[in-house]
């Protein structure tokens, strides 16, 4: 398997001298229960493992007791071995599907907080929307998860390549051989995308046909959930928002359009639907801004927004588009190329600084892709697919505004251009670091 990033987060929570149970949230199929037991074989003498939708009668162990001293002791029968502190890592899998287990951790918090506790849940942003009042508010730790990166998948996929990529630390272009192979790499990168399965099987001997096949059954899967947690109407939404990601993708200014849902369909019907996709995971919501003021927040314009898949991977296979498709050069694909450019920028910088984005709009003369905070400074970004760099927008806001420096994301090659710092798409994921450098060469 790949070595996922996440794992130092975990060591840092559990190194914390006010440690308390961790839920670990993140869209199904991304890879949770893996490294939570990952996690467990590293830094534990021993990993014991539940799985809350599969195992009922642990269930009813928390109807029962609040007792953590006693749940301990019960789980320890169960497990065949005894639950110690700090030499055992508790694994509650699914924990959505217990009420008693979540409402459990104040208790682990408050009475046990000797006890190494972690918890995963696929739909826990849908279920706490129904059950707020079992959660333990303030009694326990969060850290999300999000699909495997692109850093991660080059890491197995080449080596050597990864090492070249991990220090790399100027503003300078790169040899043309390791750009080459970089864009290789970022090719069967956008073919699978960051579901770990999936991506395995682009790992030495690629497997086209395995990669198609595990991304429509992760799909088929997805539409399941739609209908086992919720009600036969608002699973029609849901499916229905779902499957015209692509046609709103494929916009020329990706606005999500009601009618693109159904002929007819009105927001007032279809924003519960957004909203659940949104609390499983599944899409990121990015609103339109009119004015790039500090807090966003405070200037959303919340009747325009633009909607991405979690993974890139899953949103081209949404799409019904043949992987061999990366592999041509090919006009009909060049628009929603840009659109799954987008994605993969925007799940890198999601990952790396967490929150939500916005981009930002002009009375629909300029559009900026999407608006980077960091440090108290707005920067706007855009993204292009290929090597092709024109465009108005990002000239047009910096007339206006006058950013301390503009990013863009694009095939060529990594590079200063007056305040103009262009990063690589297949560099997306150390964006941090180049910012960083690259605000230290406009100030000397």
């Amino acid at each position: 398997m790949f070595k996922r990033t996440i794992i130092e987060q975990l060591k840092s929570w559990l190194s914390k001298a006010d440690r308390k149970p961790l839920i670990l949230s993140g869209a199904r199929q991304i890879g949770k229960t893996w490294v939570l037991k990952e996690f467990g074989q590293m830094c534990f003498d021993d990993v014991a493992y539940f799985s809350l939708d599969k195992e009922k009668s642990v269930c009813q162990l928390f109807q029962t007791t609040k007792d953590p001293l006693r749940l301990i002791k019960q789980l320890s029968f169960l497990h065949g071995r005894e639950i110690l502190p700090q030499k055992t890592l508790l694994i509650l899998d699914e924990i959505q599907e217990c009420s008693e287990a979540l409402q459990a951790l104040k208790y682990f918090c408050e009475e046990a907080p000797q006890y190494a506790v972690v918890c995963a849940g696929s739909l826990l942003g849908v279920y706490l929307n129904h059950e707020s009042q079992s959660f333990p508010v303030g009694k326990v730790n969060h850290l999300s998860m999000y699909p495997l990166a692109f850093t991660e998948f080059l890491e197995s996929y080449d080596n050597l390549l990864f090492k070249y990529y991990e220090q790399l630390d100027s503003i300078e272009p790169m040899p043309q051989i390791f750009y080459d192979k970089l864009r290789e790499a970022y090719i069967s990168y956008c073919i699978c995308g960051g579901m770990p399965e999936v991506a395995m099987n682009m790992i030495g001997k690629t497997d086209i046909e395995s990669v198609e096949e595990k991304l429509d059954n992760i799909l088929k899967d997805y539409s399941r959930d739609f209908i086992k947690h919720t009600t036969a109407v608002e699973a029609n939404r849901i499916d229905l928002v779902w499957q015209s990601i692509p046609s709103q993708l494929a916009r020329e200014n990706r606005k999500f359009v009601y009618q693109l849902v159904r002929p007819g369909a009105r927001a007032r019907e279809y924003e519960g639907a957004i909203t659940w996709l949104q609390r499983a995971g599944l899409i990121y919501k990015v609103n339109a801004l009119s004015k790039p003021s500090l807090p966003l927040k405070a200037y959303d314009d919340l009747s325009a927004f633009k909607i991405y898949a979690v993974d890139m991977g899953l949103l081209r296979k949404l799409a019904e588009m043949e992987a061999s498709l990366y592999l041509k050069d090919s006009p009909v694909f060049s628009e929603f190329k840009g659109a799954l450019a987008e994605n993969y920028v925007l799940q890198s910088l999601i990952a790396q600084y967490g929150g939500s984005f916005r981009y930002w709009t002009s009375e629909h003369k300029a559009e900026v892709d999407f608006l980077l905070v960091s440090d108290n400074e707005i920067y706007p970004v855009e993204v292009k697919a290929d090597t092709n760099i024109t465009g108005k927008s990002i000239v047009q806001y910096e007339k206006q505004f006058h950013p301390r420096m503009r990013i863009r994301y694009s095939m060529l090659n990594l590079k200063m251009d007056g305040n103009m710092l262009n990063i690589p798409l297949f560099l997306a994921d150390k964006t941090k670091q180049l910012v960083s450098l690259a605000l230290r060469t406009i100030i000397e």
